[in-house]
């Protein structure tokens, strides 16, 4: 069936966070007396929820400890908003897209391991709120690539999943979307390579996001 429902991953999809997040991670591990992350170690998490991406980046790390790293690189996060920090950037026809497939009557959604709150203020931020049905958020849903986001994201939307398109950055949404039986589409600009994406299950990856309508609007029923 032709989509009707695409569903954006957030971090290294629509928003450029690498810095931010890195920052605050490596915040959360000084807080706890542990190394700093790589910055590399830390973007190849991103997409995922953060206790899943703690166990990532602190292997040996237990229930108590992960739980705390969760905490703080959550105040971590409030406080550089707090300073004044700005929120990460769009990249370049991030807007467009959103704008241009809202025009042409597509739903649209979220799925990131971003909290609610988070994901809330950015899209705020951005004045963007309004173009999407679904929210999904690692606060009621497990870490990609676990299908529950985007078989949540398809129940609010009322669409199958042949009607539905994950756009993401990261294996981890190929994966999630292919464990719910929907479609991907990968980005050349985040924090995978597009090698695997590819070979994660996306039909093809893009280089910009103003190719992006023509090849959803492109895909076979």
């Amino acid at each position: 069936m032709k989509p009707r429902l695409i569903v954006f991953d957030c971090d290294g999809t629509l928003v450029d966070s690498q810095h931010n997040i890195v920052t605050a991670m490596r915040r959360a591990f000084a807080m706890n007396d542990l190394p700093e992350p790589e910055a590399q170690a830390v973007r190849r998490t991103v997409g995922l929820s953060l206790d899943y991406a703690m166990a990532v980046l602190w292997p040996s790390a237990g229930f108590s400890l992960r739980a705390g790293l969760v905490e703080d690189y959550r105040r971590a996060s409030q406080e550089m908003r707090a300073q004044g920090v700005p929120e990460s950037p769009l990249y370049d026809g991030a807007v467009e897209a959103i704008v241009g497939l809202d025009a042409a009557g597509y739903l649209l959604g979220v799925a990131t391991g971003k909290s609610l709150r988070g994901l809330q203020n950015m899209l705020k931020e951005f004045d963007l709120a309004g173009y999407f049905v679904t929210l999904q958020t690692s606060d009621k849903s497990p870490s990609k690539p676990h299908p529950g986001m985007v078989e949540q994201a398809m129940a609010e939307a009322g669409v199958t999943a042949n009607e539905t398109v994950v756009v993401g950055d990261t294996s981890f949404d190929m994966e999630m979307a292919a464990n719910a039986g929907a479609r991907a589409i990968g980005v050349g600009w985040g924090y995978h390579e597009a090698e695997e994406l590819l070979h994660a299950g996306a039909l093809t990856v893009i280089d910009s996001f103003a190719t992006l309508p023509g090849v959803i609007d492109g895909l076979d029923p």
